[in-house]
């Protein structure tokens, strides 16, 4: 039986936002490992998922333009061969410097990734078909949050924390395989246009010196760079304003239903991304479970959320996405009010329950949100969409867990994390929680706002 072309595509965006997404959830299993052996503060263990997830933010946007220009599938495979490259060298790491370093080089791959992956789905596959295909490319992302606790957990307790990136290595050179072989053409949007180095470096270093400075609000040095991250953020915006070929088309945000739904999409990753991190470090730190056991408990939530996406995306192509958006980010508010309580004597069921809301709500908002992102733009300007969106995604992911280290760094200092100090990681979790639940809210009314406006949808193919 011959497979389809689009088929070869969906699976190539399931299995790269699969592992794009793995090591960024399942990461979190092998952190203590990784801690106590290059004996690090909890300020630098929390950096360990940070780190990736702040250079994906700097590159996403400038991947949006080059993909665009140079073609969705060459930039892909470029993505893949980095990724690849810095899982090696990730696991022949002999200090904090030279992991980190890693981390760095694998963030740029999971940038490359993020974009690439959803733009090819979007121009490759009908618009009648989009939300349902993007419904697979966000379950891709939800199952690698679902499996990677298992399967991480499973792996650092018996292989050691290296097989975590030893593992993602077959399965990407497959995906290779694939794009070379079997997915012939490319697509680019802005093959005329001229690539905007001048706006890329204002973006990083106004990106970088914004999340920085956000983990870094204690001291003087943190509140000065938040102020200058803020200020060269909206030169940027300013001068792709006036450029002609920018780096990103601020003009998009004049489309409401676009900026409500990335707003909304900036604050349910901000509020909702830190929690299993919290979970974690609950069930490991103050239960004393091992990674195994805590990877098998962690495996709740991303298993609703797969289960979730597909159908949500299906529904999204028939009901207003974010309607339904709307309602997934209310009912993951409830999982926040939930964990607002947690300690050591919250009974397990009850913290299952929250899983299992959280999964629910945010399953019922990514899709819906994600193709309301990408179906109200013009199909010239989806890398830019795809762009715009994997920014809020990465960007609140790790303003999250800079948040998370920001709480933890205030109340503990520079003291390791360990099961002593117990009752001060109940207290930065439910402060954490409080915090999260007040964006969740903001979340719920930019989703509401989009609704409203009376820009449409793109159904152009």
């Amino acid at each position: 039986m011959k497979i389809k072309f689009e088929t070869y595509v969906i699976f190539v965006s399931f299995i790269t936002s699969f592992f794009a997404v793995f090591l960024s959830s399942g990461i979190v299993l092998g952190v203590p490992s990784i801690a106590q052996e290059f004996a690090m503060n909890n300020v630098v263990q929390n950096w360990i998922p940070t780190i990736a997830l702040l250079v994906v933010a700097v590159f996403t946007l400038p991947a949006g333009q080059i993909s665009g220009k140079y073609g969705v599938k060459k930039l892909l495979i470029i993505g893949v061969v980095i990724f690849i490259i810095a899982s090696a060298g990730a696991c022949l790491s002999f200090s904090t410097e030279s992991f980190l370093f890693f981390r760095v080089i694998q963030g740029i791959g999971m940038a490359f990734l993020n974009v690439s992956a959803m733009a090819m789905v979007v121009q490759a596959i009908k618009p009648q078909n989009r939300g349902k295909a993007l419904g697979f490319t966000v379950t891709g992302i939800y199952l690698a949050g679902s499996l990677s606790p298992v399967i991480c957990g499973f792996l650092v307790y018996n292989l050691g924390w290296r097989s975590m990136f030893y593992f993602v290595i077959p399965f990407l050179l497959l995906c290779l395989a694939i794009m070379i072989l079997k997915i012939p053409g490319e697509w680019k949007t802005y093959e005329n246009d001229k690539i905007d180095s001048t706006g890329y470096l204002i973006y990083g270093i106004g990106i970088l010196l914004f999340i920085y400075g956000f983990t870094n609000l204690m001291n003087t040095i943190g509140i000065l760079s938040i102020i200058a991250g803020i200020l060269l953020l909206s030169v940027f915006a300013y001068y792709e304003l006036k450029t002609d070929s920018p780096a990103f088309n601020m003009k998009l945000f004049k489309n409401m239903k676009f900026t409500s739904s990335n707003i909304a999409a900036l604050c349910s990753y901000l509020a909702i991304a830190a929690i299993t991190t919290i979970l974690n470090y609950h069930f490991q730190y103050v239960r004393g479970w091992n990674a195994q056991i805590s990877g098998v408990m962690l495996i709740i939530t991303p298993i609703i959320m797969a289960i979730m996406a597909p159908n949500a995306g299906k529904l999204s192509d028939k009901i207003h996405p974010q309607k339904l958006a709307a309602i997934g980010m209310a009912i993951a508010t409830v999982t926040l009010v939930i964990l607002l309580f947690l300690d050591a004597d919250t009974p397990i069921y009850l913290i299952v329950i929250a899983m299992i809301l959280q999964g629910v709500g945010m399953g019922l908002f990514t899709t819906p949100n994600t193709n309301a992102i990408m179906s109200s733009v013009p199909p010239k300007e989806t890398p830019n969409a795809s762009a715009a969106q994997s920014a809020m995604r990465t960007i609140g992911q790790t303003m999250s867990l800079g948040l998370l280290t920001l709480v933890f760094a205030w109340m503990m200092g520079n003291l390791k994390l360990s099961p002593l100090y117990a009752d001060l990681i109940v207290q930065e979790s439910q402060l954490i929680c409080l915090i999260c639940t007040i964006i969740c809210i903001i979340a719920i009314f930019a989703s509401l706002v989009g609704i409203r406006s009376k820009d449409s949808f793109n159904i152009e193919r």
